[in-house]
């Protein structure tokens, strides 16, 4: 399998060359030449195998280059760092309704899902290219991706780790994953903005020939943990197979019989990911984009227009409080007809003008396939209270947001006898924003973080993930605040590279 660039840069590259580069050279993304199929005997295999297996077939149609064996066993020892036998059990909520639970990894988030498995690929990469260059993983950070990034590749031989994440834009307890984490070969960094802001500065030290010089001349080279790196997208689009097998599996489908997926959404990398696996032969029948106050995804679908010149909320679901989603490129390139020079047209006045419109055609084939909806902070709250007092069944913020959005849905677009089996994406633990889902399911404030934990869980009866009660006696070791400004973050950067940062513990936090 070979991979081209969405603006049309010159020649294709393997996967492998792919994950290391994690950005295309013209400043686009990489995609399959081609998507491959899934189907008949194919699919029927898949049924009996387990998830670390299905996720390795899955990336073997991609990463063909990696080697089955390698992928099987990447996969295997990956997962085995999550919680339980399954890393991505389906709950059944009531008839028709279920969640797809991906946050039993090792820091309670979807993220997990790819990036516990993305520093096996990119060392495999690295032998496969020959590179004996060392690797900086940069990546901006919403809150998930940040601590996924690190706890995956701390302590990597022949890696370093940096992530920023915005100052006021995360929650109490992502803050505190990042602030504490371990590991020698890590840093971090709040930024004076907001994730939009991360995310400009990181994509544009990828496109700085002065920066990439500069890493060059310290023996590295750029590589990323966020989902624009195809190498983190591709272990995503397992987990829709797996939810569907389970169902198969469960009697509650039949094969063939077509799903809805809802997906709380911000940089579109976890929807995008149940596109390709429509692509590849799964029978999918809409995904539903669920966003937040911060609508802009919404808007598109239902508009055209992709306009990022509008007010930026700070939600209770702080990972997505994006305006600028960068893997939303990818679908637009497939449904231009992938038209590399429209698609590199559309990103620059994004990038000058805040907005793009796309055709009638190709918003006809956008709601094929997709439907938006957005929840406000009372809609979400509601929807998680109404689950939890009807079901027992508690959930955290984002995936409130999507909560709501599959009720409206099923309720007000889709015939009432239409019983097209729905399954929410869930994004992270209900421990992991424990003051706001308390409040949700209780009315109740609560200042405290731990205290908030402690409730909830005489509450649910749910128990705390062992990884984020350990953050309450933890030191923190990161506390540098940057302005939101690419020669800072840059300087940052190549200052943790030639080793000048090093953080100071401090006792309390």
């Amino acid at each position: 399998m070979y991979f081209i660039s969405t603006r049309g840069g010159k020649g294709k590259v393997t996967g492998a060359e792919a994950i290391v580069k994690g950005l295309a050279p013209d400043g686009g993304l990489y995609v399959p030449e081609k998507f491959p199929a899934i189907v008949g005997e194919e699919f029927e295999k898949m049924i009996e195998m387990d998830y670390p297996e299905r996720a390795a077939f899955v990336l073997s149609k991609y990463l063909s280059d990696l080697g089955e064996d390698f992928l099987k066993e990447a996969c295997k020892k990956a997962y085995s760092t999550f919680e339980g036998t399954d890393p991505a059990p389906l709950v059944k909520v009531k008839n028709g309704l279920y969640v797809l639970e991906l946050f039993h990894g090792p820091t309670c988030a979807f993220k997990d899902m790819a990036l516990t498995v993305l520093p096996r690929l990119l060392k495999r990469s690295l032998e496969v290219t020959g590179s004996s260059d060392d690797v900086l993983i940069l990546a901006a950070t919403s809150g998930d991706t940040g601590k996924a990034a690190l706890e995956g590749f701390k302590d990597v031989e022949g890696t370093k780790v940096a992530v920023f994440y915005p100052e006021e834009g995360v929650a109490k307890m992502q803050r505190l994953q990042m602030a504490t984490q371990d590991g020698n070969n890590v840093f971090v960094a709040s930024v004076k903005g907001n994730f939009d802001d991360c995310q400009r500065a990181v994509k544009n030290m990828f496109a700085s020939e002065e920066f990439n010089t500069k890493l060059k001349e310290n023996g590295m080279r750029l590589s990323s943990a966020n989902s624009i790196n195809f190498g983190r997208l591709a272990p995503q689009i397992a987990y829709y197979f797996s939810a569907y097998l389970d169902l198969l599996t469960g009697g509650q489908i039949t094969n063939g019989e077509e799903v809805d997926f809802c997906v709380p959404t911000g940089n579109f990398g976890d929807i995008l990911a149940g596109w390709y696996a429509k692509q590849m032969g799964l029978p999918v029948r809409r995904l539903l984009c669920a966003s937040n106050r911060n609508r802009v995804l919404a808007d598109f679908i239902a508009t055209g227009k992709y306009d990022v010149k509008r007010q930026f909320y700070r939600t209770m679901s702080p990972s997505m409080d994006i305006l600028i989603s960068s893997n939303l490129e990818r679908l637009l390139f497939e449904i231009s007809g992938r038209n590399a020079k429209l698609t590199a047209e559309r990103m620059a006045a994004l990038a000058k003008d805040g907005e793009y419109t796309i055709t009638e055609e190709e918003r006809a084939k956008i709601a094929a396939d997709f439907y938006g909806l957005y929840a406000s902070e009372d809609d979400m709250v509601e929807a998680m209270y109404d689950i939890f007092e009807d079901y027992g069944y508690a959930m955290d913020t984002h995936t409130g947001v999507a909560a709501y959005v599959a009720d409206v849905y099923r309720e007000k677009e889709v015939n009432k006898k239409d019983f097209t089996p729905m399954v929410i994406l869930s994004t992270a633990s209900p421990y992991k924003f424990p003051q706001d889902v308390l409040y949700a399911l209780t009315g109740n404030d609560v200042k405290d973080s731990f205290k908030g934990v402690k409730r909830l869980n005489l509450l649910t009866a749910m128990k705390p993930p062992k990884s984020l009660m350990e953050l309450r006696y933890k030191p923190v070791r990161f506390t540098t605040v940057l302005p939101a400004k690419l020669e800072k973050m840059s300087e940052a950067v190549l200052e943790f590279v030639g080793g000048k940062i090093v953080p100071v513990p401090k006792a309390t936090h």
